[in-house]
């Protein structure tokens, strides 16, 4: 059996990980790389398989790093199944379809301004030819999606429908179990339950985003946020402008608002999500809502009985987005993309980063190369739209809502395996981190531990 590792190797996006066995050949994710000119590159650079030779795709969730490039790989020849969970199977068509809108129009701005510009990597008539592939397969439930090939899908506790993939594989005669962790939840979160415990594996795959540092307690992150809020919104009567991604972080930004204002922490607070997108998203949640945890739904409940003090809305057209930056008073707008390196964020950060009574309130991971990284590493000005904005507005940054496990969870969640694996792979962290976390479990555990980097191929 081979292992290429082709995203999120060294990097935290791209995934995009090549199984070669005897009888199979298929890949676990297919992530659009982001962060800048060399993530484009990367995403336009050829496959380095065929796709018509896959026999099958794992789709661990239904984040654009790891589903983002489905519509280019169906175009250049893929014909398989692409297996995944039922939540993903309802949430990677409208991100996709969202994501070539997106380079679409950034194709058409680009011309009417006399630019050149290469074509959209995918279109969104692309995009709609992803759903009749998905092969949607419940939590906890084997299937065979090859011959000589076993899986089974359990819950990350990252987003909906997030999975950690067991994989029983036959390769000239002998069999191995492969663990593919994905994208692993940090514990007891709001919306999401908790990742489930694997105790065996020949070969690990683990990712490793924050595997070199460990998030802030919840009772110190709420108590940020509290004072973000309470400061702009209800003291300066300005706006806290939140990037979060439409799947997942926009979700939970909703829940720990409502959780804040139940518990009269916050005074009445009128919050805009600002993302069709996100829409669409939290109506795939509250169609899934048995896979959710029991707050998510203690919340909704008090919700509907007019309970809480927050007043959400979602926009819907591009004038009810221009709208807000009129707005008068104090308010919270939540926006994507999570990195700000696209989408209506952008506009929004245009409009309030000038502003002394404004704030940007970051909540998840920002990506080296990113918009959001510069800002949230004191780049000032930060150019947005091909203008020098200049930084006024208060730059607030919790990190106890992330969600990815820190380096405590992580370690937790290894603590379950009854034996060592065989092959222990770090995937899917910066490289330094990457290396350090390695370096951390073969002290903490003394196993053997690879960090992975872009292209590294391993017989196991």
């Amino acid at each position: 059996m081979k292992l290429s590792f082709l995203g999120a190797a060294g990097e935290v996006t791209g995934s995009c990980t090549l199984v070669e066995t005897a009888d199979a050949r298929f890949i676990v994710d297919c992530g659009l790389f982001q962060g800048g000119r060399e993530a484009d590159a990367k995403n336009r650079s050829a496959f380095r398989f065929r796709p018509a030779d896959l026999d099958f795709v794992i789709l661990t969730h239904a984040h654009l790093d790891h589903c983002g490039l489905l519509p280019r790989l169906i175009a250049e020849g893929f014909g398989g199944r692409i297996w995944c969970t039922p939540a993903t199977a309802d949430l990677a068509p409208i991100m996709l379809e969202d994501s070539a809108h997106i380079m679409e129009k950034e194709a058409e701005r680009a011309t009417a301004r006399g630019r050149a510009l290469l074509p959209p990597l995918y279109r969104v008539a692309d995009a709609e030819h992803v759903p009749s592939f998905l092969e949607p397969s419940r939590y906890g439930r084997d299937f065979s999606p090859h011959r000589g090939v076993r899986a089974r899908f359990q819950d990350a506790g990252h987003i909906l429908g997030s999975a950690i993939t067991e994989l029983w594989v036959d390769d000239g005669g002998a069999q191995q179990k492969l663990v593919f962790s994905g994208d692993l939840g940090q514990p007891e979160r709001p919306v999401v339950r908790d990742p489930r415990s694997i105790d065996v594996a020949d070969l690990l795959v683990i990712e490793s985003t924050y595997g070199n540092r460990d998030h802030k307690g919840m009772t110190e992150t709420l108590d940020e946020v509290v004072e973000c809020i309470t400061e702009t919104v209800h003291r300066r009567h300005g706006k806290v402008v939140v990037p979060a991604f439409a799947l997942g972080r926009t979700q939970d930004v909703i829940v720990i608002l409502a959780r804040i204002a139940r518990e009269g922490r916050i005074a009445a607070t009128d919050v805009y999500v600002d993302s069709p997108l996100a829409a669409k998203a939290t109506e795939v949640f509250l169609r899934h809502q048995a896979s959710l945890d029991a707050e998510f739904q203690s919340l909704l409940r008090a919700s509907e009985r007019g309970a809480i003090p927050l007043r959400v809305r979602f926009t819907q057209s591009p004038e009810e987005s221009k709208s807000l930056n009129t707005l008068k008073g104090g308010a919270v707008i939540i926006a994507s993309s999570g990195m700000c390196d696209g989408g209506r964020v952008r506009h929004h950060l245009r409009h309030n980063l000038p502003r002394p009574d404004s704030a940007v309130l970051f909540t998840g991971f920002q990506a080296q190369g990113t918009l959001g990284r510069r800002i949230v590493d004191g780049m000032n000005p930060v150019k947005l739209f091909g203008e020098e904005v200049p930084v006024h507005a208060r730059i607030c940054t919790v990190g106890g809502l992330s969600a990815h496990a820190d380096r405590t969870a992580l370690l937790d969640w290894l603590r379950h395996f009854q034996r060592p694996p065989q092959r222990l792979f770090v995937n899917h962290g910066e490289a330094d981190v990457a290396a350090g976390f390695a370096q951390t479990l073969a002290d903490s555990f003394g196993w053997t531990v690879t960090p992975t980097s872009p292209g590294l191929t391993i017989e196991a």
